[in-house]
């Protein structure tokens, strides 16, 4: 199993959905690097379950470093953060243990780990472990924003509800007033009508997904590198271990389909620097930074854990049944997800800015 990844800075995610803690270790990051947990709790609240468009599941989600931190430092070893699972329900899984729930990983798990895996609540494939990630991706934000680097998401789409796009003339105020909502859009006349969309889906058993819009200011340029470490490599390999995450494209995207390419070019222009009067390409040419603002469109599937009867297969017995999933589950997941693309993509950045810095690029 492949826990693991990383360059300069590596990350290790560890626990399952239902033992009796989760965890996560950041190594390579820099020493004397002072900690803000109260920033690290408040993005661990941007991530928990609240009221009716989330899973009834609620974790206190305490975020305990056992390791690379002292008296409010880092200390340049592996930084392993803790945090205990404590409102667990088992039994809501071993009766249907054996019916392979659509859309979830129970059939290919099976087949990978030959029946051991911990199959409570998803084990190890559950979307709980993001917690951890969000955990690890507060310290790298933290880092970030201490070199100017400031990263925010909002929920662009939500089923057929659209959200305003960022303005790149006014990306610092939007992604700071996205970074203190728990419901992140930048269009307030819609929050309710998202909201009411996720309950209706809801109260008819089922769920619904949405695309999250992501922004990054201030990343420097020459960063990233050509073909295999390209800053979309990096990062679509990071988005794309989100639990849930099917899509995932840069700029205009798929939109650069039905472009001219007069019209997808971005033009250079120099006032204090060089920068291009358009953003396309999302601040990213040939794999490395421009300099520019880094947009990313992240696609995430309806939540497959619905309470409406499916057809399925018990796959000890090889006979075909109805399932009817029991638990407690969310019928949408995008306002808890935002947070934790942030927290993957600031490790992504991060990651390939201590690779700069290791041709002598920190600065």
């Amino acid at each position: 199993m492949k826990n693991q990844i990383g360059n300069n800075i590596s990350m290790t995610l560890f626990g399952e959905s239902h033992g009796p803690c989760i965890g996560i270790t950041l190594d390579g990051l820099p020493a004397g690097f002072k900690i803000d947990e109260e920033r690290i709790r408040q993005d661990m609240d941007q991530r928990k379950a609240k009221g009716k468009i989330s899973t009834q599941r609620h974790e206190e989600d305490k975020v305990e470093i056992v390791s690379g931190y002292f008296e409010g430092y880092t200390t340049g070893s592996a930084l392993t953060i803790l945090i205990q699972n404590q409102n667990t329900r088992s039994a809501d899984y071993k009766k249907t243990q054996y019916r392979l729930r659509p859309g979830h990983a129970d059939y290919t798990a099976y087949e990978k780990y030959k029946g051991f895996q911990d199959y409570r609540g998803g084990g190890h494939f559950s979307g709980r472990l993001t917690a951890c990630i969000v955990a690890a991706g507060s310290i790298c934000r933290q880092i970030l924003e201490s070199k100017n680097v400031y990263t925010g998401t909002h929920l662009k789409q939500v089923h057929h509800i659209l959200d305003d796009s960022f303005d790149e003339k006014n990306l610092y105020n939007q992604i700071q007033a996205v970074n203190h909502m728990d419901f992140a859009i930048l269009n307030p006349e819609k929050k309710e009508e998202m909201i009411q969309c996720i309950e209706q889906a809801a109260s008819n058993k089922d769920s619904v997904g949405g695309i999250l819009e992501t922004a990054i200011i201030n990343y420097p340029s020459g960063i990233g590198e050509p073909f295999f470490d390209s800053i979309e490599s990096i990062l679509s390999h990071l988005l794309f271990s989100i639990p849930a995450v099917k899509g995932v494209s840069f700029g205009e995207g798929f939109g650069f389909a039905s472009l001219y390419g007069s019209q997808a070019n971005d033009a250079f222009v120099y006032t204090d620097r060089i920068q291009t009067k358009t953003n396309h390409n999302a601040g990213i040419n040939g794999g490395i930074s421009n300099g520019m603002p880094i947009l990313i469109h992240t696609c995430v599937k309806p939540t497959p854990s619905i309470f409406k009867e499916q057809e399925s297969v018990d796959y000890q017995t090889k006979e075909n049944v109805k399932l009817v999933i029991q638990g407690r589950h969310d019928p949408c997941i995008l306002h808890r997800a935002r947070v934790v693309v942030d927290s993957m993509v600031a490790f992504g950045l991060l990651d390939l800015w201590m690779s700069d810095k290791a041709n002598g690029g920190w600065v």
